[in-house]
C-alpha cells in the first residue's frame, strides 16, 4: 500500500483555513445559529424573482385576503418565503407561482404547537404574522387567535433569533372599544389591542401594522356590504343609516407594499404603522357608491333593527366563513380614529383611492353582468364625497 505523504507546508495551509472558518454556535436542530453561517443572508443576483434578496420570510396567515399580496411582493424581489399552513395544502398551493423555483416553501404547523412554529421560523430573518379571525369557533376564540396566538408567535420568533417581526393588528383596536351592538364593544377590537401588548412584551422591537378596512378583489369590505345576505328585503341596514360612521379604507396592495418597505427600513423598529387610505368617507356614501357601481336602481338605507341583529347572530353560527356576525356588525360601524403613528405614506407608498378600484372589483357582481356593453355605453357612477377635516371636527 502506497503511503500518503503530507508536507509540512500543506499542514500549515490546512490549519490556517480551519482557523478562518466560522464557528457554529448552539446545537443542531431547532436552536438559533450564528448568522455568519447562514447562507440565506447573502444576496445574489441583480434583483427580481430569479435573484435572492437575502430575506427569508415566514408569512403566517398567508391564506387570508392580504397574504397573497404580501407573498407576491416578497417573491417579486427575490425573497425566499416560508408559508406555514394547517391541514391540506389546497389553500396555499397557488403561492408556488409567486416566486422562482424553490423560493416558496411550505411548513405544516398549528398555532398551539411550539415545535411546528420553530420549524417554520428556523431559517427566517423576518416573520410576518397575518393570522386573524372575523368570527369565533369552538376551537379558537378571538382571544386564542389575536392575543395568545400573537404572544406565542412573538415569543418563539425572539427565541429563534428572528431579526424583524411584523405583526398585524387592527385600526381602532382599543381596551374599551365603542359599544354599538355588543356589550362592552367589539371583542375583536379588544383582543387585537391585547395582542399588541402581548407582542410588545415578548418582542419589543416588533413592527405593528394597524390596517383600516381593506378593499380589493375578494375582500371582506365591499363584498360584505354588497352580498345578498347583508341586505334585508331590498334595503341595506346600517347603524344610524351610515351617517354616524366615518371610514378611511385602504387598498390591500398598498398595505402589502408597506410591508415590503418596512422590512427594508431600519427606522421602523418598535414603531406602530396605521395603514389607512388617502381619504375619509361617510359609510353611507361608500355603500351608496358600491350599489351604484353594481347598477342597482334603488337600495335605500335603513337603521338596523333588532330583527336584523338576530339575523347577524344566526349568521355568526355558520360553520365556516360567515358573511357577517354581530361582532363584525359592531366593528364595522366604529369610526376610524388616527393617532400620531406613522402611516403608509411615511414609508413612501403611493396610496390608491377607493373610487378608482371599486368599479373594476365589483364588475363581476353587477346587475346584468352578462350583457356585452359597448365602450362608453354606461357612465361611471359619481364618486363618493370626501369628508373634509373641518366638517369632521364639527361633527
Amino acid at each position: 500500500m502506497a503511503a500518503i505523504v503530507v508536507s509540512n507546508k500543506a499542514l500549515q495551509i490546512g490549519h490556517r483555513l480551519n482557523s478562518q472558518l466560522p464557528v457554529i454556535t448552539g446545537t443542531i436542530g431547532l436552536q438559533k445559529r450564528d448568522a455568519s453561517t447562514n447562507l440565506a443572508t447573502y444576496r445574489r443576483g441583480r434583483g427580481g424573482r430569479s435573484s435572492f434578496s437575502g430575506t427569508v420570510a415566514t408569512v403566517l396567515g398567508a391564506s387570508g385576503s392580504l397574504g397573497g399580496y404580501v407573498v407576491n411582493r416578497l417573491g417579486k424581489v427575490g425573497s425566499q418565503v416560508v408559508i406555514p399552513y394547517r391541514g391540506d395544502t389546497s389553500s396555499v398551493d397557488r403561492f408556488r407561482l409567486c416566486g422562482d423555483l424553490g423560493q416558496i416553501l411550505f411548513s405544516n404547523f398549528h398555532l398551539r404547537d411550539d415545535d411546528s412554529l420553530r420549524r417554520a421560523m428556523k431559517y427566517s430573518n423576518v416573520v410576518i404574522n397575518l393570522i386573524g379571525r372575523d368570527w369565533e369557533t369552538r376551537n379558537f376564540s378571538f382571544y386564542d387567535v389575536h392575543t395568545e396566538g400573537a404572544r406565542r408567535v412573538a415569543r418563539i420568533a425572539k427565541e429563534m433569533g428572528v431579526k424583524k417581526l411584523i405583526h398585524f393588528s387592527s385600526l381602532n383596536a382599543s381596551p374599551n372599544p365603542q359599544q354599538i351592538f355588543v356589550k362592552g364593544g367589539s371583542h375583536f377590537l379588544r383582543s387585537k389591542y391585547e395582542g399588541e401588548l402581548a407582542v410588545r412584551e415578548e418582542f419589543p422591537e416588533a413592527v405593528i401594522f394597524r390596517p383600516a378596512d381593506m378593499f380589493g378583489p375578494e375582500d371582506r369590505f365591499t363584498i360584505t356590504y354588497t352580498n345578498y345576505w347583508r341586505r334585508a328585503h331590498g334595503v341595506i341596514p346600517l347603524w344610524k343609516k351610515g351617517d354616524a360612521t366615518i371610514k378611511q379604507p385602504v387598498f390591500v396592495a398598498d398595505v402589502a407594499e408597506g410591508v415590503l418597505q418596512a422590512i427594508n427600513d431600519p427606522d421602523v423598529i418598535s414603531k406602530t404603522i396605521e395603514a389607512v387610505g388617502p381619504y375619509r368617507y361617510y359609510l353611507a356614501d361608500l355603500v351608496d357608491f358600491f350599489y351604484r357601481a353594481l347598477r342597482f336602481r334603488n337600495v335605500p338605507r335603513y337603521p338596523i333593527t333588532p330583527l336584523f341583529q338576530l339575523k347577524a347572530r344566526i349568521m355568526g353560527m355558520a360553520p365556516n366563513n360567515p358573511i357577517f356576525n354581530l361582532d363584525k356588525l359592531d366593528k364595522d360601524h366604529v369610526t376610524d380614529v388616527l393617532t400620531d403613528c406613522l402611516t403608509l405614506e411615511d414609508l413612501g407608498v403611493q396610496l390608491t383611492r377607493i373610487e378608482d378600484r371599486v368599479i373594476f372589483d365589483l364588475k363581476p357582481f353587477r346587475v346584468n353582468a352578462y350583457y356585452d356593453e359597448n365602450l362608453g355605453e354606461f357612465r361611471d357612477p359619481p364618486k363618493p364625497p370626501i369628508v373634509p377635516p373641518e366638517l369632521e371636527m364639527k361633527n
